[in-house]
């Protein structure tokens, strides 16, 4: 049952997706992309994902895309030790409006900060020529390049994006009271947990960790996925930005 992994470290989708890997103790061969030098636009992967995002997943000759249905699929043929997915199918509808959520709100909510806060730097370098062909060439991304531009968003659409989040940890809040917490559906987590990681790691990356000081839930429910087993090979050495970029770093230190 061999898996190969197309995936970057830094990317939001593709720590989901090791996340499950490593908790069902599956092994996979991985191929690591550097999204800055335009790994993924290359012939030779848009032949495998024509959308040109990690991250991919090949099993067996089947190639499957997109985070959110990667981990659907792996739940489905690898059920054990550990399984992400409710029983009930009340309660697996639920985790799925759960998922929905966090796509259309925190995972593209988050990617305003990591571009301002992270990116812009290097944007600002190219000339504008260099910028709109580099946009450009993104099959999935071109709009949200064009509209951050060189110098990045402006104060209210990033206000706009810190408020998505915000209205995240509200729904976090809200899930973790009903079901008794820690996770957002009772004392597992799910596929929905999984979901939502990677932009809870990514605020507190960029030194945004005190956007949820009050709402102690969501400071516990973080606390609950970090001590998970498959927390830390997912997170190896190189999967953060403040690990590439200095100014984060500087910016982590003074939050």
């Amino acid at each position: 049952m061999p898996f190969t992994l197309y995936n970057a470290p830094q990317s939001t989708c593709s720590q989901r997706v090791r996340f499950v890997l490593n908790a069902k103790g599956l092994p996979f061969e991985e191929k690591k992309l550097d999204l800055l030098a335009g790994d993924q636009l290359k012939p030779d992967y848009l032949r495998v994902n024509p959308n040109g995002v990690v991250p991919t997943l090949v099993h067996d000759g089947e190639v499957v895309i997109d985070s959110s249905v990667i981990i659907e699929y792996l739940d489905e043929i690898a059920p054990e030790p550990e399984n992400f997915t409710p029983a009930a199918p009340g309660k697996r509808a639920a985790m799925r409006a759960l998922m929905r959520f966090i796509d259309e709100m925190a995972a593209a909510a988050v990617r305003v900060p990591t571009f301002n806060l992270a990116f812009l730097p290097r944007f600002a370098a190219m000339s504008e020529d260099e910028f709109v062909a580099f946009a450009q060439s993104k099959p999935l991304r071109r709009e949200f390049m064009l509209a951050m531009g060189r110098h990045g968003f402006p104060a209210a659409e990033m206000d706009a994006a810190l408020g998505r989040m915000r209205r995240t940890y509200d729904r976090m809040t809200s899930a973790i009271a009903a079901s008794g917490g820690p996770f957002l559906q009772g004392g597992r987590p799910t596929l929905a947990d999984i979901a939502l990681m990677p932009a809870i790691v990514r605020m507190d990356d960029l030194g945004l960790a005190g956007t949820w000081d009050d709402r102690p839930a969501v400071a516990r429910w973080y606390e609950a996925i970090r001590s998970h087993r498959a927390f830390r090979p997912t997170f190896y050495p190189g999967s953060l930005l403040s690990e590439m970029f200095p100014h984060l770093r500087q910016r982590r230190v003074s939050a």
